[in-house]
């Protein structure tokens, strides 16, 4: 049996058709996105599972080797010159295993939507890109693309089109608007569909990017949503 990160699973309306895993930032859990739920106006949404994995506990350089809930290590404030590869490696593993559950449970791959905010956006962006099976969407919020330089080799053409909606904002001391920017501009040169949001705030959500997200949902999941037709 594959173990699978302790989570916590709302569902919108019983007998859900889709999924929403969400991926929490450093230093939190899956408690800190459950509450936007309600808040989301999902009427034109198929039942919807939200799934918000805890990360393990690790020390974290950057903080002086205190230990947190992170799903990788983190050396350095710029981010990106030096980067725990095994970490996000390991951390894909246990959030592939978190898609596959979904699917098990009778959630097909294209109905699922992988979500994360800050580092949980990054492991989003590197999960959900390199799957090789197509999901409904990945939301990629006040967060970057890891492991930028391996990228174009390792991602896998069964997610070369699959929406993406990114949202930034302007004011965030914690992962500067650059790193996003930098980040879509990498995705769009290899044709991948980006949605493209910033918001006047520092590292956090916004009531409009909330409203968004909605929209994006509901496009994405929604009843009038595109089926992907299977291919043997």
């Amino acid at each position: 049996m594959t173990f699978l990160l302790p989570r916590i699973e709302l569902e919108s309306a019983p007998n859900p058709t889709a999924a929403v895993i969400w991926l929490h930032g450093l230093g939190a859990d899956g408690n800190d996105f459950a509450p936007i739920v309600p808040e989301l106006a999902l009427e034109g949404c198929p039942p919807i599972r939200f799934v918000f994995p805890h990360a393990p506990s690790i020390p974290v350089s950057l903080n002086g080797g205190y230990v947190m809930p992170a799903w990788y290590d983190i050396y350095g404030i710029n981010l990106v010159d030096r980067q725990d590869d095994k970490g996000i490696q390991k951390s894909e593993w246990a959030i592939n295993a978190l898609i596959e559950d979904q699917v098990a449970r009778g959630i097909p791959h294209e109905r699922i939507v992988l979500a994360g905010f800050s580092q949980g956006c990054a492991m989003a962006l590197h999960t959900g890109l390199r799957l090789a099976h197509r999901l409904a969407g990945i939301m990629a919020l006040s967060g970057y693309l890891p492991l930028a330089d391996r990228f174009p080799s390792e991602r896998h053409a069964a997610n070369a089109h699959t929406p993406i909606f990114m949202a930034h904002g302007v004011q965030d001391p914690v992962v500067v608007l650059q790193r996003g920017e930098d980040s879509r501009d990498a995705l769009v040169r290899l044709g991948h569909p980006v949605d493209w949001h910033t918001y006047p705030m520092q590292h956090s959500v916004h009531p409009q990017e909330i409203a968004d997200i909605s929209l994006f949902l509901t496009r994405v999941l929604g009843n009038g949503a595109p089926t992907v037709a299977h291919h043997a």
